[in-house]
């Protein structure tokens, strides 16, 4: 009897196996997907170049919209912040001009969804944000092109392309750096087609944990919106904050006492930015990475060593980063500032650089 009884059952339960699958099947079927049919080339981005990205959307909802980010160290919405958003079209394409980045991720969005313009990390599924999908550029990366210059002995490159740095877009020319007959880098802000063209050299390699150095001259005639920086930076390390680590001199759009900081980038974090008052005349800036430790220095005149005055001291201890394949720069630019603006050119003289193991 119970043999028969299992018989009996085993097409009741084949039927609801049958049922159970359809249902899963049709799920799974109205999940949303999103497919590529159009991908911009693999190279480093800039303002200069702009491309066309497009595909198909699958089983969208009513008022969902897609939202496009370029990897080219950060993650930069596209095509401008101003214009994020991109329809779906009524046949459930989209499509839309992108900068160029090594990477491209598309978005599925809500309404009430509010992108960044910029990411430090590859962005994510999650609240407003239906689903992502990232797809590498086509073909072998391309690197923007830099110029070069020999600069304390050690060989540089010299950026040649637009960056949004200090919060608005500034020009690169490679004119704006160069070596005077002792030997010493100029570098310089001017006014080109209209815009803010500055400059920033960056060493062709890495060299690790260390002692880094920069001598500038005089720096009390800067404007509030004109920085100078030596900083550390990983191009490939967006989600280790790309290992940056800066000394900067002006730049935070304020007549403020305290024109320099230290930073262990993120700056928002508590205990990342130490703030100080860097004085009139020559001085020399240091840092000294370690394993663990990040340990900045000013120092009144031309050296570091025995006898130097100390201006400011500050070690920190927590987030600092490993060296990976991070390069010192030195950079001049121009910060947003509505209150106090860039009114004319400016100049930074560094007398030399310095690394010790």
């Amino acid at each position: 009897m119970e043999l028969r009884f299992a018989e009996l059952l085993k097409p009741v339960l084949l039927a609801f196996c049958i049922v159970l699958t359809s249902c899963q099947s049709h799920r799974g079927n109205t999940d949303p997907s999103i497919e590529f049919s159009k991908i911009p080339p693999a190279a480093q981005g800039g303002r200069e170049k702009v491309d066309t990205i497009a595909g198909r959307v699958r089983n969208a909802r009513p008022g969902q919209q897609i939202v496009i980010y370029a990897h080219s160290g950060p993650w930069w919405v596209q095509p401008w912040p101003d214009r994020p958003f991109i329809s779906i079209k009524p046949d459930s394409t989209w499509s839309t001009e992108t900068h160029l980045g090594f990477e491209y991720a598309a978005l599925l969005v809500e309404p009430d969804y509010s992108p960044p313009p910029v990411m430090d990390t590859a962005p994510t599924q999650g609240g407003s944000v239906a689903l992502v999908t990232i797809v590498k550029g086509i073909g072998p990366p391309q690197f923007a092109p830099t110029g070069s210059l020999k600069f304390s002995g050690y060989d540089w490159n010299v950026r040649m392309i637009a960056s949004d740095k200090g919060g608005m877009n500034n020009l690169y020319d490679p004119e704006n750096a160069w070596i005077d007959a002792s030997g010493a880098l100029h570098m310089q802000i001017k006014k080109k087609s209209g815009m803010w063209s500055c400059a920033e050299i960056f060493l062709n390699r890495s060299l690790g944990y260390g002692t880094y150095s920069v001598t500038v001259r005089d720096t009390a005639h800067l404007e509030p919106a004109a920085a100078f920086s030596m900083f550390t930076f990983d191009d490939w390390a967006s989600e280790e904050h790309f290992r940056e680590m800066d000394v900067e001199v002006g730049g935070w759009g304020d007549a403020n006492k305290n024109n320099a900081r230290y930073v262990i980038q993120p700056l928002y974090i508590p205990g990342n930015l130490f703030a100080f008052a860097a004085p009139s005349g020559t001085l020399t800036y240091v840092l000294r990475w370690e394993s663990g430790h990040a340990t900045f220095k000013t120092f009144r005149g031309r050296s570091a060593g025995a006898g130097a005055q100390l201006v400011s001291e500050h070690e920190f201890t927590s987030g600092i980063p490993v060296p990976g394949k991070a390069k010192p720069r030195l950079i001049f630019f121009v910060v947003a500032s509505d209150k106090n603006p860039m009114q004319k050119p400016s100049e930074v003289v560094v007398e030399k650089f310095e690394y010790l193991p």
